[in-house]
């Protein structure tokens, strides 16, 4: 007969926490790329619309510089939760906040807007589009969130059993 070894869950949990160590958190790397795909595909919608001249605000502008610093600080905080570093963690809560609070600016206006085409009253989006698009953003906001919470819950599980390798060789 052979022996086989059977694990305990203690030890199980102890393999876990030593292969933290040697590998990336792509939990909350990939679920921050998606974040970002779902902003491509809120600003891809909101720009491709052309209603007579409402668009051409400074609201508009601020929201594509917005869109900017996003993608670019989304992509910088994908980088840095794979290494466990819990600042870029804070940084897509906050990402995700700004996400949720866009809902109540540009599509929120623009539903609510109505423009004169050729002495005809159209509204700027309809509700279909309006609704799309605050999908995409609680998406993005979700998948920031959730990226978010579990770095920060990653790392300091990592920081701990760090801690406590240092106090066992010491």
């Amino acid at each position: 007969m052979s022996e086989t070894t059977i694990m305990t869950a203690a030890e199980q949990k102890q393999i876990q926490l030593d292969r933290m160590r040697y590998t990336k958190n792509t939990l909350s790397s990939r679920l921050t790329l998606l974040a970002i795909v779902f902003d491509v595909l809120y600003f891809v919608s909101i720009y491709s619309t052309d209603v007579g001249s409402w668009y051409y605000s400074i609201l508009i502008g601020a929201s594509i510089v917005y869109n900017l610093l996003f993608m670019l600080l989304a992509f910088l905080a994908s980088e840095g939760v794979k290494n466990y570093h819990i600042g870029y963690s804070w940084l897509l809560l906050g990402l995700a906040v700004g996400q949720v609070v866009r809902i109540f600016i540009l599509p929120m206006q623009a539903l609510n807007a109505t423009v004169k085409i050729k002495n005809e009253v159209l509204p700027v989006m309809q509700t279909p589009q309006f609704l799309y698009v605050v999908v995409m953003l609680c998406l993005s906001a979700l998948c920031c969130l959730i990226a978010g919470l579990a770095g920060i819950k990653q790392s300091r599980t990592l920081e701990a059993y760090n801690a406590s390798l240092s106090e066992k060789a010491a």
